[in-house]
């Protein structure tokens, strides 16, 4: 697969190690010769480090297959979290660790979570493109504010901040982009 097709969630085989991409930066260069740079952030599996590499538009990457498989989070259990697969009932504890950039939108009973799979192991899992949740403390809502004014800071109800338009008061349920961590909209 060529470098250009790469995106967030893909697991790569690249100097003998495997690595899920968590994020993609295109750059294109200045002049016309020169060639755009894929600039990706991962993590390598194995040993947790993380992993920066730029990358030729047309240059071959070694892909993993990855199976994905629909699980959804059942409780936290100390430092970690207990998903259940959806379609077998199977059970799966992942570390905080393993999944650091989720956790700002995991909470009991959420849909929409795939279980990342390799050679039968749970490397990780991907969440839906949107969450809805509660916010729990903000600021008083305006009543004269207009949707596209001014923003505040709202903390919702897995701890995660975000800004969101004035207007909105403590006990509305929002949509969240779990790539972005913006607020999308009202549930």
């Amino acid at each position: 697969m060529k470098a250009n097709e790469l995106k967030r969630g893909s697991f790569i085989h690249f100097e003998g190690q495997n690595i899920v991409i968590k994020s993609v930066f295109c750059q294109t260069a200045s002049s016309r010769s020169g060639n755009t740079i894929y600039k990706m952030k991962g993590q390598v599996l194995v040993t947790k480090k993380k992993f920066e590499h730029g990358f030729l538009g047309d240059e071959n990457v070694d892909v993993i297959d990855v199976n994905r498989q629909p699980v959804q989070p059942l409780y936290r259990e100390g430092e970690a979290w207990v998903f259940m697969n959806s379609e077998n009932y199977e059970q799966y504890t992942l570390v905080d660790e393993d999944i650091q950039d989720e956790l700002a939108f995991l909470m009991e009973g959420l849909e929409g979570v795939q279980a990342l799979v390799v050679d039968e192991q749970i490397m990780g899992i991907e969440l839906p493109a949107n969450v809805v949740l509660t916010i729990t403390e903000t600021a008083p809502g305006i009543k004269g504010a207009s949707s596209s004014a001014r923003t505040k800071p709202a903390t919702v109800s897995t701890g995660l901040v975000v800004q969101v338009p004035e207007y909105l008061s403590e006990g509305i349920a929002i949509k969240i982009n779990t790539e972005t961590q913006e607020y999308v909209g009202r549930a």
